[in-house]
């Protein structure tokens, strides 16, 4: 893969910093701009100091200089591929929110298992199929959750995650007990997106970064159109301007051992 040699190429020149995914389409590395640094403490693993919460949340908590890049879905095979790529080649830290139908995720088993592993990537449930849940019933709510629970563990080995996000952001309050009930009390919303539920421009998706990307943020992005994959060295330059640091919800959040492989406020749009 062209785009694959020129980041081993840039990561070849930069010595204890991350660096910052090559646009697609540069084949040439001598033709290359100048590759963006992303600090090594925007990168690095925080330990977490909170229990997951019971209930609705759509930020961080506290103050501080986190952002959450929270990523829906996975019907593109390509570009879970690239997310995963990212990941390895510059130290981001990710939370993906898979459906189980999409065979992608088990296509890039291979690249995914050492980040869930090592705690570089956590992952939460987002249903098998990402159905509205408000118009399910209640035992097909939860065979939507826990087959795509028991997807997750079979698959990755996560088995306590209590993360939950529902299809669309749609949820009310029968449907976050049974969410509790079948292992997921944390339902994780956001207050930032990067509008790519919908085929966009690198251009309108770089402006609701700018827009989004801010501390404490959880923001809402999804692996199933190419176009985020031509802008992460500008996602990747951003977060370096602003000092933010990319954190798992695992990080913020976490029980003993949680996703290894062994009060809305503001929402920006749907999942």
């Amino acid at each position: 893969m062209e785009r694959r040699r020129f980041l081993l190429f840039l990561a070849a020149g930069l010595a204890g910093a991350a660096v910052s995914r090559g646009t697609a389409g540069l084949v040439v590395a001598e033709q290359a701009p100048l590759p963006t640094a992303v600090p090594a403490s925007a990168t690095e693993p925080v330990t977490p100091a909170l229990e997951p919460p019971v209930g609705v949340v759509d930020r961080l908590p506290g103050e501080g200089t986190s952002l959450a890049l929270t990523v829906d879905d996975g019907t593109s095979s390509e570009v879970v591929e690239a997310f995963c790529t990212l990941a390895a080649d510059t130290g981001v830290r990710l939370t993906f929110f898979p459906n189980g139908r999409y065979r992608s995720w088990e296509e890039n088993g291979d690249l995914l298992q050492p980040l869930i592993d090592s705690g570089q990537v956590a992952m939460g449930n987002h249903t098998w199929s990402h159905p509205d849940i408000t118009m399910l019933g209640d035992d097909e709510l939860a065979e939507e959750i826990g087959r795509n629970r028991d997807f997750l563990a079979s698959t990755f080995g996560v088995r306590d995650s209590p993360f939950f996000r529902p299809p669309f952001g749609a949820r009310n309050e029968r449907t976050d007990r049974i969410c509790a009930e079948q292992g997921h009390p944390t339902v994780v919303m956001w207050n930032g997106t990067l509008s790519d539920h919908r085929v966009i421009t690198g251009d309108q998706l770089l402006a609701a970064a700018r827009e989004w990307f801010t501390a404490q943020a959880i923001v809402v992005g999804h692996a199933n159109h190419r176009t985020v994959t031509t802008v992460y060295d500008e996602l990747l330059a951003l977060i370096a301007d602003r000092g933010l640091k990319t954190v798992t919800l695992a990080d913020v959040w976490a029980r003993p051992g949680l996703l290894r492989g062994d009060a809305v406020a503001g929402r920006a749009a749907v999942s």
